[in-house]
């Protein structure tokens, strides 16, 4: 391969994605000069590597489009990002020359080298109409070189924070919903500090104002068997905000079983003061459908001690989750009352490909699936669906459940109108996809 003479881009459909930017640092450390964007239809050259987070970029116009221009002009797709955990819909609606399946860094690497397809781990491809897979592996060490940093990420917002950076993979946790563990494992594996914040440097180098965190549950980095190393992850937040400054640094994503006190009070001197519980529900039988792990107590105790620390809970919850009675629906209206957490992120229950929520929906019978039931009830008159109209009515709730409460204006009311039509409708076509390439 021709490393002057080849042109390689790297895109992701309107982010600068973490996974794009790793990817385009690993293909620039093989010597080539690839060129990132969040504008997909610019995508084109030689080798382009489609980086895509969710499922339903599969049935996106623009993405079908853009890889069917790039193949026409003799171009190679590769696809990757969260959405290869179903490869087989990735081929059938895409039909890309490859997919990296999960970790992409060694396969990038790899197929920049030069090496046979079947050579490379964590591949798929189609060789006599059959998908075929490459050895599957996980790295050990989570050494990787700079990412591939676009001169314009400071225009980027995601949550308030222009980039989101790695810290380490895998969770110990088995939610049923979650493709984290299932991608990367259950065993914790980090990243070296010193990697950490050079990365950290070369991201406020170029214009970004907030970093927040990713890794499923923050303050796990560097525990081991499920216990929270305090000690690493304070160095962590310390090293972090020492280069950002403390207001510019966000830690979103804890487990209510995983803080301590001395990793509250570094969440309050070290970052902007906001954690983010995944509560979910309400309902002990939900949480354990949910396979979620966690005993509501655990998470009384968790957003108590928040506020004993200073630090703002926030939390998530999940409605229409198959076999989701009304009374489980209650007890998560009541649960929120209870908690009057800060901010709240209300979503439908979404399968993702190859988690036990995505198996459970395939199997379910019609009357049973709640993002398709009619809601007969108390907003039968906005023609939402069951799941819908749970979730309608839980952000409506929420503003009434904060410390201090906030009357739905008409304009926020439409927006939770629409948001929730918008889960519903695209939770339905990821559902039909996945009866597609899935069911029986």
């Amino acid at each position: 391969m021709n490393n002057r003479m080849t042109k390689v881009m790297v895109g992701a459909p309107d982010l600068y994605t973490y996974g794009a930017m790793r990817i385009g640092g690993v293909i620039r450390d093989s010597g080539f000069h690839p060129i990132i964007t969040r504008d997909i239809t610019k995508l084109s050259g030689d080798m382009v590597f489609l980086s895509l987070y969710s499922t339903l970029h599969l049935l996106d116009p623009v993405v079908k489009k853009t890889v069917q221009k790039i193949k026409q002009e003799g171009g190679t797709v590769i696809v990757g990002g969260p959405v290869s955990s179903g490869p087989e819909m990735i081929m059938g609606e895409l039909s890309p020359d490859l997919i990296v399946c999960g970790e992409g860094e060694k396969a990038v690497s790899c197929i920049m080298s030069g090496q046979e397809i079947n050579e490379c781990p964590n591949c798929a491809f189609v060789e006599d109409e059959k998908l075929i897979f490459s050895r599957q592996q996980r790295s050990e060490e989570l050494v990787c070189p700079l990412p591939l940093i676009p001169d314009d990420i400071g225009n980027q917002d995601i949550r308030g924070a222009q980039t989101y950076i790695e810290t380490h993979r895998g969770c110990f946790g088995r939610c049923g919903f979650c493709q984290v563990p299932r991608v990367f494992g259950r065993r914790i594996r980090s990243r070296e500090l010193d990697e950490i914040l050079r990365e950290v440097k070369a991201f406020q180098k170029k214009g970004v104002r907030r970093i927040a965190l990713i890794g499923g549950t923050g303050s796990l980095y560097r525990s081991k068997d499920g216990e929270v190393n305090s000690s690493a992850f304070i160095s962590l937040l310390e090293g972090i905000s020492s280069i950002m400054g403390p207001k510019n640094v966000s830690c979103p994503d804890i487990r209510a079983d995983c803080i301590t006190d001395e990793v509250l009070q570094a969440v309050h001197t070290h970052t902007i003061g906001w954690i983010f519980f995944g509560i979910e529900s309400g309902s002990e039988n939900i949480l354990k459908s949910m396979q979620k792990g966690i005993p509501l107590d655990t998470v009384r105790d968790a957003v108590e001690r928040c506020r004993q620390f200073g630090v703002r809970p926030a939390g998530s919850f999940i409605t229409g989750y198959p076999g989701e009675s009304e009374e489980d629906f209650m007890a998560t209206k009541d649960f929120m009352e209870e908690l009057s957490l800060d901010d709240v992120f209300i979503s439908i229950a979404e399968p993702i490909p190859k988690t036990p929520l995505a198996d459970i929906v395939c199997a379910l019978n019609p009357e049973d699936d709640l993002v398709s039931t009619p809601h007969i009830g108390e907003y039968a008159a906005l023609h939402l669906t069951e799941a819908e109209a749970r979730a309608f009515d839980l952000m409506l709730h929420a503003d009434m459940c904060r410390p201090v409460p906030r009357m739905t204006q008409d304009a926020q009311y439409k927006i939770y109108l629409n948001e929730t039509r918008k889960q519903g409708t695209d939770i339905r076509n990821v559902t039909r996809l996945l009866r597609q390439y899935y069911s029986g």
